[in-house]
């Protein structure tokens, strides 16, 4: 069983990730984006998520840490849409330990992403969650997020046999 950890945002520091802090995230992540709580998810949480974004926009990628220990992490990227003069910012993961939440963490982590971005001539930042995760929509709400849009999830499940209805021939 773990301490509850309180958290002083006095002591927190917002740094860009190194791969030393690749396991921290990773673990963290797996804790947080869990397929039993996130069942719409459509992006998986793994390893890879780590990797790819540190390899593309590593600039994007933070970690919150307080006394060398981390904290949590914000996972990001821009987009240029092809005929449109604008660039979009992407927060794709957006991750604090289970037992802070609440305590200034991912607010810090967001500031800090949304201000690279602006440097980086971002005109509008985007974010998804799925609609019943109430403290996120709160979170962005709180952040100045608005204009909320319900997506529609679909999955088919291709490793089931398919029943055909078979026509029978007279």
């Amino acid at each position: 069983m773990s301490e509850m950890m309180t958290t002083n945002p006095d002591n927190i520091r917002i740094r860009e990730m190194t791969i030393d802090d690749f396991p921290a995230v990773f673990h963290i992540g797996e804790d947080v984006f869990t397929a039993e709580s996130f069942r719409t998810l459509y992006r998986t949480w793994d390893e890879y998520e780590v990797t790819t974004f540190f390899n593309s926009d590593s600039e994007l990628c933070l970690v919150a840490e307080a006394a060398g220990t981390v904290l949590g992490f914000a996972l990001g990227t821009t987009v240029t849409k092809h005929n449109s003069p604008w660039k979009y910012g992407y927060l794709v993961w957006l991750g604090i330990r289970t037992d802070i939440q609440q305590g200034g963490v991912g607010s810090g982590l967001f500031k800090e992403i949304k201000n690279r971005m602006k440097e980086q001539g971002v005109r509008m930042m985007i974010i998804d969650t799925s609609a019943d995760n109430l403290p996120a929509v709160r979170f962005f709400e709180k952040h100045g997020f608005g204009d909320v849009q319900e997506h529609v999830y679909m999955s088919l499940n291709l490793t089931r046999k398919s029943r055909k209805k078979t026509v029978k021939k007279p």
